[in-house]
């Protein structure tokens, strides 16, 4: 069987304590006659790293579609440390950093521009936006290339510049569907182990969505989604151990081989 999701303590009290960093619960999507999630229901803790693990097609980017509330979930509830979606989603969403699936940079801005772009977006001091986004940038190896055009930069380097911008104004949870998508194994490594140095250093809770197993570690948290239904929730591990397999490759195999629909 299948391991069980874990269990969602949410609530709409921001003073309360708060149980996670994202709770999706009963979450339900469709295309007209097409069911892109189907009761979709897990956790990411407030902080370290959880991977949402799904072929293409398995619902990843409708699911981070609703999250970052491009569209509107109509069944089932979005909660951001405690800021349900539909009720507060100015309070919600201002505690995210998304980097998507699909580049979002300007390709004939420089690194610097598309950094200020985004902070006045966010309603940040243009004073404050800079020493964000030198800080970031800095981070991440490019502090030295603020001033060139994103268009002379690489595939590898422009993703990472997208992190840098996604984290300029603090968020607490950030978001990365497909990152490492169609970039080399060295660039892949280094944003990589970016993002998992900014969980473990910073406290920052991040759901990295794939389909790429080999990124996976094993205290991660994996979220398992096929064909629009979570199938398992937890550690490579308990993955293993709940499906009688070695390797999370084979437990995702078993975990997807039946029909689902």
């Amino acid at each position: 069987m299948p391991a069980e999701p874990p269990s969602i303590p949410v609530t709409d009290d921001p003073a309360a304590p708060v149980p996670a960093a994202l709770a999706v619960e009963d979450l339900s999507h469709g295309f007209g006659k097409r069911v892109a999630l189907d009761r979709v229901s897990f956790a990411v803790p407030p902080a370290g790293f959880t991977m949402l693990l799904g072929l293409n097609g398995a619902g990843k980017t409708t699911l981070f579609s609703l999250i970052t509330r491009l569209y509107t979930n109509r069944t089932g509830a979005i909660r951001i440390f405690g800021f349900d979606l539909r009720r507060h989603p100015t309070r919600a969403l201002a505690r995210i950093g998304v980097v998507f699936q699909q580049p979002t940079l300007d390709l004939d801005l420089s690194v610097r521009q598309n950094m200020r772009y985004h902070g006045g977006l966010h309603g940040m001091r243009p004073s404050d936006c800079e020493a964000r986004a030198m800080e970031e940038l800095e981070r991440i190896g490019l502090a030295d290339r603020a001033d060139e055009k994103v268009r002379t930069l690489s595939g590898g380097q422009r993703r990472r510049v997208e992190i840098a911008r996604a984290l300029l104004h603090r968020p607490s949870l950030l978001l990365l569907d497909e990152p490492t998508v169609g970039l080399d194994v060295e660039a892949r490594r280094h944003i990589l182990h970016h993002v998992r140095t900014l969980c473990r250093e910073q406290g920052l809770a991040v759901l990295w969505a794939t389909h790429l197993m080999d990124e996976a570690e094993a205290d991660d948290t994996i979220v398992v989604l096929h064909q629009g239904r979570l199938h398992a929730a937890g550690t490579i591990r308990s993955l293993c151990a709940a499906t009688g397999t070695a390797t999370l490759p084979d437990a995702f195999a078993s975990l997807t081989s039946r029909e689902v629909r």
